[in-house]
């Protein structure tokens, strides 16, 4: 089993991101089999993990996941890999909650906890010295279950400036190791957008800046040091499941998934679920005018950006009539999020122009009219469906700007509520066997227990 270890910071936009994509990178070039996952729920990221390191990234989640989950992703990382590098979400102790006493809050600290992997802490030095060191121990005392066995100095104006910082942490927290240091003008950007950063898949400049973020880890960190500061993850003796992930129930037995630039929100948990439990997955691209192949008894229109390609997407008709097709035919097909505007009869762009969709689904959407819809729910089943029973119980999250304008009439999909247990009402509609929501799904939440 690989070792492991979290790149985690104080807050967001710390520069923890651009870290371990150097890191990924530089290990993945050097020859070593690197995986990478990501705390949290994100799709973004993910992809430009899965881009620097050369494969797929799982994205870990204690809120949204089961135990049995967790331990099966970390047991999948972990098999026949060199290093497992983790990349944190927001701050080390941000989570769903105001205390770091449970191990399902969501938080970086939380599958550090289950995990037991060291943490290494990215800080961000500029316009401070002897204070980066007062929050270097502030974080590594705070609670005493966490390793906090590195640190990374980012943004620094001189060498001078990080002899200060250095002095000052050698006093306060002689047992972590500062592991290098980064100058502030060899920061990278990379471009973003309403949802986060623009998609690694449409970046054609995406690998010479993985090599740059390497390169400039190389020089300002001690690589090796890094690495060595992994360890195994602790929970693995625990794994009864042997790798085994099922978070959602598969949708049949041949299930078409719309995969390009306008559909990319997928955790490829769900689709490893799907194949482990026997059904076979079969891509297809909207934008290129596919229509989900006919022999494919299911359909899954994930989230993405539909709104970026509504003109294409809305003159593919070879596209839309097999849809149309499909929900005549009375095969399944779930939308979530864009998949859930696409499925409706329409969908106005961002200047107000109204544009056709595939009408199998009574809604009308618009991103004219933004408002952010955000943050975890738990849902449950008002009716049987292919998801599950009346009354199935899962966990996911909700990131938008589009409005529903109109919903109705057909079958409410889910009862709603956010990560405190306060109703949402209801969400999303069901159509025969057409259903959809704009509630991204990661795991059924119907069997949960403490972690070992």
């Amino acid at each position: 089993m690989a070792n492991g270890l979290i790149i985690t910071a104080p807050r967001s936009g710390d520069g923890k991101t651009f870290l371990t994509l150097g890191i990924l990178r530089y290990f993945a070039r050097s020859g070593l089999l690197v995986r990478a996952a990501k705390i949290g729920p994100d799709y973004i990221d993910p992809a430009f993990h899965a881009a620097a390191s050369g494969h797929s990234c799982l994205s870990l989640d204690t809120w949204a996941m089961r135990p049995e989950t967790i331990i099966g992703l970390v047991s999948c990382l972990t098999e026949g890999t060199g290093l497992v590098v983790v990349e944190g979400v927001m701050g080390l102790f941000d989570g769903v909650r105001d205390t770091v006493e449970t191990f399902n809050d969501g938080s970086t600290a939380s599958i550090a906890r289950i995990t037991g992997w060291p943490l290494v802490m990215v800080i961000d030095v500029r316009g401070q010295t002897v204070s980066a060191a007062a929050t270097v121990q502030g974080f590594s005392r705070f609670h005493s279950h966490l390793y906090l066995a590195g640190v990374i100095l980012n943004r620094a104006s001189s060498q001078h400036h990080v002899e200060v910082v250095r002095a000052a942490l050698a006093r306060c927290v002689p047992e972590t190791v500062v592991l290098g240091s980064v100058p502030d003008e060899t920061r990278l950007e990379l471009p973003t957008r309403h949802l986060g950063l623009v998609q690694a898949r449409e970046l054609p400049d995406l690998n010479p800046f993985l090599e740059s973020a390497a390169d400039i880890v190389s020089r300002s960190v001690d690589v090796d040091a890094v690495s060595n500061l992994a360890r195994p993850a602790r929970l693995l003796p625990c794994t009864a499941a042997g790798g085994q992930i099922t978070p959602l129930p598969p949708l049949g037995q041949r299930i078409a998934v719309a995969l390009d630039d306008a559909f990319t929100f997928v955790y490829p948990a769900i689709l490893q679920g799907w194949s482990q439990k026997g059904a076979e997955v079969v891509p297809f691209s909207p934008l290129n005018n596919e229509s989900p192949p006919v022999d494919c008894d299911a359909i899954y229109l994930p989230g993405g950006y539909p709104e970026l390609h509504i003109q294409l997407l809305s003159s593919n008709i070879h596209f839309m009539n097999g849809i149309k097709k499909a929900a005549s035919c009375s095969r399944i097909i779930l939308g979530e999020c864009g998949g859930y505007m696409v499925l409706g009869h329409a969908l106005i762009d961002a200047d107000g122009h109204q544009h056709r969709m595939a009408g199998v689904l009574p809604i009308v959407t618009s991103f004219a009219q933004r408002q952010l819809h955000l943050g975890y729910r738990v849902v449950s089943l008002l009716r049987e469906s292919p998801l599950g029973d009346t009354g199935a119980v899962f966990r996911g999250h909700e990131f938008h700007y589009a409005t529903l304008l109109s919903e109705g009439p057909g079958e409410v999909l889910f009862a709603v509520a956010d990560a405190t247990g306060q109703s949402l009402g209801t969400a999303g509609l069901r159509h025969g066997n057409v259903m959809g929501s704009f509630i991204h799904l990661i795991d059924s939440a119907e069997r949960r227990y403490p972690y070992p």
